[in-house]
């Protein structure tokens, strides 16, 4: 890289913690459901990594959900109806998210080879406050604690694409310039909120979001079914504007240190 790289700023679940990021997934699912709307995966997973409340607001406003909900209420969804979705979806997402915090293969070692070279340790999510409190702890029981993190909770709720969680990183890290810093994320609105900061964005593959699939899911595809996997989620990482995009994370202390 030109510039000499000062911090790296990860994303948490399906980035460096819960492989497919299965968490989140498993919440929205439900809740919907419990609503009496059955979303498909694709449409639960489009808007991941947004504050979640956002997430919630971005389905409901799909044509095939609002569909089904103005069937089963007579009525278009209301911020109302936002809010009660959200109530029970927090609920949820709390009760299991201590299940979903185990670190992703090659986190530790590369975070390690990272601050080695003399690089700080940032990261931005979609949850809450609340709900990372629960994650944080988990993962530090796991090996793994980045320098500094911050929620939409610390910038207003204007979580992703929005840049500012990036921002408030780099002020407590003290890195002077959007060019010092790369940004690692699993889904599109990572890869939007580093663009929207200017920073180098980079998106991880397996074990995303994007992908979708659980570990032992992934492991059991044959190499012809993975590659075309990967194919597919790097192309819509490089359609949302990633400056690149790695396979696993071991790749990352190359392309940073370079």
């Amino acid at each position: 890289m030109e510039n000499k790289i000062e911090a790296v700023i990860f994303d948490w679940a399906g980035t460096t913690v819960d492989y497919g990021c299965f968490a989140p997934v498993q919440a929205f699912t439900e809740v919907f459901k419990e609503f009496g709307v059955e979303p498909t995966m694709d449409e639960v997973r489009k808007p991941m990594g947004m504050l979640k409340i956002d997430h919630i607001r971005t389905m409901l406003s799909m044509e095939r959900i609002q569909n089904l909900w103005q069937e089963k209420y007579g009525r278009p969804s209301s911020e109302e109806d936002v809010q009660a979705m959200y109530d029970v979806y927090e609920a949820k997402l709390l009760s299991v998210l201590d299940q979903y915090a185990e670190v992703k293969p090659g986190v530790l070692e590369t975070v390690a080879k990272l601050r080695e070279n003399g690089v700080k340790i940032g990261s931005t999510t979609g949850y809450t406050d609340k709900m990372m409190e629960i994650v944080t702890k988990t993962a530090k029981e796991n090996g793994y604690e980045p320098d500094a993190w911050f929620s939409p909770d610390a910038v207003n709720s204007k979580g992703r694409p929005y840049p500012y969680m990036i921002f408030e990183n780099m002020k407590k890290l003290e890195i002077d310039s959007v060019k010092k810093v790369v940004k690692v994320g699993d889904t599109i609105s990572d890869i939007l909120e580093g663009k929207n900061a200017g920073v180098f964005s980079v998106g991880v593959i397996e074990g995303s979001s994007e992908m979708g699939m659980s570990q032992e899911e992934y492991e059991a595809l044959s190499a012809e079914e993975k590659e075309a996997a990967v194919k597919r989620v790097k192309e819509s990482f490089l359609a949302a504007g990633a400056d690149d995009v790695i396979r696993t994370m071991e790749e990352l202390p190359e392309l940073v240190l370079s």
